[in-house]
């Protein structure tokens, strides 16, 4: 199994354990405290993983360039609008529109990348990362009508999710390549500046609006360290696997989580996966058969 699919599979688990953490989390303390938390009692984990990595490498003289501090402000900045678009999504009437436009996350990444960074891709791999959304949108039961895409600001939270996660995972790849050491530290490196950057801009604004959170993260400190834990555990994986492929293969293969939710519902719930369910399965299994057979 080729590194970048090792590292990929690494965040879907481990995204999946901060999201279900973050979301027991945020019934406690505000969304955007949630936000704060991942980043701020992540740099401890971040840092550490940093030096190891440099350590296991060897000494090794990194040389910041431009290109990697602009590229990982835009991606830090990109990933905390695209949370906060799609949390506003998820609170409007037809959150179906929004959240739907988000899940397109993968070919937006393909579409950008092809555009602006010069990240093109074959025939097949375009074709593995539509067949992935499609299964998603499948799977996911979306129905919508019409007149659910006259209600602009669904359409502008969604697309502005997908646009941002788009963005973030194109800069952070952006980044990594800009820095000529080995790629494992490279985006080591880019993971500990984005957190930090992160940290400052959700601590900035925690402290301006919702000062009162404070008290509130001290009081739910245990799940707090585990968000940060898994979080940046998550982040390893993302950032590793964008560094090493394509960032829209990667994404398109993370699509895979929703199968891991699925089959945990299913198992641990007792509860029928649906026909359509099944379909969508199979969908983002020939989706991920397609990207492994390509790379």
């Amino acid at each position: 199994m080729e590194a970048w699919i090792t590292f990929t599979l690494l965040a879907v688990v481990m995204q999946s354990l901060r999201t279900a953490s973050q979301k027991q989390v945020s019934k406690r303390i505000s969304i955007q405290a949630a936000t704060l938390v991942r980043f701020l009692f992540g740099i401890k984990f971040a840092a550490l993983y940093f030096f190891l990595v440099m350590r296991l490498y060897g000494p090794i003289h990194i040389e910041l360039t431009s290109k990697f501090i602009i590229s990982g402000a835009l991606a830090s900045v990109s990933q905390i609008l695209a949370t906060v678009f799609l949390i506003k999504a998820l609170t409007l009437r037809n959150f179906s529109v929004g959240t739907a436009l988000a899940k397109t996350e993968a070919l937006l990444t393909a579409i950008l990348g092809a555009m602006f960074f010069s990240a093109h891709l074959n025939f097949w791999g375009y074709f593995s990362v539509f067949v992935g959304v499609c299964g998603l949108l499948v799977a996911s039961n979306w129905k919508v009508t019409l007149r659910d895409f006259s209600d602009n600001q669904s359409v502008r939270y969604g697309i502005g999710a997908g646009l941002g996660f788009a963005l973030a995972s194109l800069w952070i790849r952006d980044a990594s390549l800009s820095l000529e050491i080995p790629r494992i530290v490279s985006a080591a490196a880019v993971l500990f500046y984005m957190v930090v950057l992160q940290s400052l801009i959700c601590l900035t604004w925690i402290s301006v609006k919702e000062p009162e959170q404070f008290a509130k993260i001290r009081n739910n400190l245990g799940t707090c360290l585990f968000i940060g834990f898994s979080g940046v555990a998550g982040s390893i994986g993302w950032f590793t696997a964008m560094s090493l492929q394509n960032a829209a293969l990667v994404k398109a293969l993370g699509q895979v989580e929703f199968i891991v939710s699925l089959l945990i519902t299913y198992l641990y719930f007792g509860e029928k996966i649906s026909r359509r369910e099944y379909l969508g399965i199979s969908l983002i299994a020939l989706s991920v058969l397609l990207l492994i057979g390509i790379t």
